[in-house]
């Protein structure tokens, strides 16, 4: 009987890279078939890189626009040293190119803390407890030029409780992140999960809606 190889994987942070930490951790504790060839950062002093490094996982860093090199050359140089199968973008706050995303298009993921289509973009807590929203969420989604905007896969919801606040409710829904992108990670690794003709693809049925796993009565609170 046939092993699958691991997917190599690459994972964009710009911060503490909490959702690198628990994909790194799903991989090493062999809970998904992925190989982290790097962890690269937009800016040398991201906290994350010091997890990974702590994890055992070759880093990187953009030394920033005083070195002369723009950012998007130095990353796709690094990439091309490690010829990653995927690429994972946590917490990564950098708009990448069209020809970069186009380049590794249906082999790059993104979580993006709400229920797209709603709230792209950035402060989406403050912006769903503002709306008065009763629920929210996190989403997995293929990476395609438009910001927020690639297909979903996979889409976390919790309740907003009448006492949240920004902070509470980005811990709740942070939570949910940690268990569904490796998830799904792990769904691309094991050949479950695939980019056809713009959509996403699952055990060979195409997803013309998200799948919603419900953590609105989950210990995950």
């Amino acid at each position: 009987m046939s092993v699958r190889a691991s997917l190599k994987l690459a994972i964009l942070i710009s911060g503490r890279g909490s959702n690198m930490s628990a994909i790194l951790r799903a991989a090493l504790a062999g809970e998904i078939a992925v190989e982290p060839a790097m962890v690269i950062a937009d800016r040398s002093g991201a906290p994350g890189l010091a997890s990974a490094a702590e994890l055992g996982v070759p880093t990187a860093a953009w030394a920033g626009p005083a070195r002369g090199e723009p950012f998007e050359p130095m990353l796709v140089r690094t990439l091309e040293t490690v010829q990653p199968d995927a690429i994972a973008l946590a917490g990564f706050m950098r708009i990448l190119s069209p020809t970069l995303v186009g380049r590794y298009l249906g082999r790059m993921l993104n979580i993006h803390p709400s229920l797209l289509p709603a709230f792209r973009g950035l402060h989406t807590h403050r912006r769903v407890l503002a709306a008065g929203d009763t629920e929210h969420g996190a989403s997995v989604h293929f990476v395609t030029p438009e910001l927020d905007a690639g297909p979903i896969v996979l889409q976390s919801k919790v309740a907003v409780l009448p006492a949240d606040t920004e902070a509470t409710l980005a811990a709740r829904v942070l939570a949910t992140e940690h268990v569904i992108y490796p998830r799904v990670i792990g769904w691309l690794a094991d050949g479950r999960l695939s980019f056809r003709s713009g959509a996403p693809w699952l055990d060979g049925r195409r997803l013309d809606a998200p799948i919603m796993e419900d953590f609105r009565a989950s210990a995950v609170r």
